[in-house]
């Protein structure tokens, strides 16, 4: 559904070549599968990590158990379970649509936000205003972040 709002869609994983290889097979994912094996993109993102604690919480069991039912099983644990994820929508312009943070397992986005976002970013682009944002962003160069420790 995202691809067909136009969208391309990509994910990050922690682990090395061979773990996205076994991954990409078990899931049948087409989209293209990022490797970021020193956790740059995570800690960038500022994503946070979970807990042991976290298992216990009554939303990860219901999260659990809505995926069961819905056919997901859990593959391989990767080289950190208990680092979060997120999901983000970025726009031309390095501009920031839609960002959804993970609070604990489980806590996924919302496809329909993620389509909404896309829809809105879509009628955005099609009023002009994207394109005035790329101009402005062109005419004012944002100053690089400095690097992380």
């Amino acid at each position: 559904e995202i691809q067909e709002a136009g969208a391309t869609l990509a994910a990050i994983g922690l682990g090395d070549a061979n773990y996205a290889r076994l991954f990409r097979e078990e899931t049948g994912i087409t989209f293209p599968l990022l490797i970021d094996k020193e956790r740059r993109a995570y800690k960038v993102a500022d994503l946070r990590k979970a807990n042991l604690l976290h298992l216990f919480r009554g939303h990860n069991f219901a999260a659990r158990k809505e995926a069961k039912a819905a056919g997901h099983r859990q593959h391989k644990l990767g080289k950190d379970p208990f680092q979060l994820g997120a999901s983000f929508v970025f726009a031309p312009g390095n501009r920031d649509v839609f960002a959804h943070v993970s609070e604990t397992f489980g806590d996924n986005a919302s496809v329909v936000k993620v389509l909404v976002a896309l829809a809105d970013l879509n009628e955005r682009e099609r009023s002009g205003a994207d394109r005035l944002a790329r101009e402005w962003d062109a005419a004012h160069p944002r100053e690089p972040s400095p690097p992380s420790p």
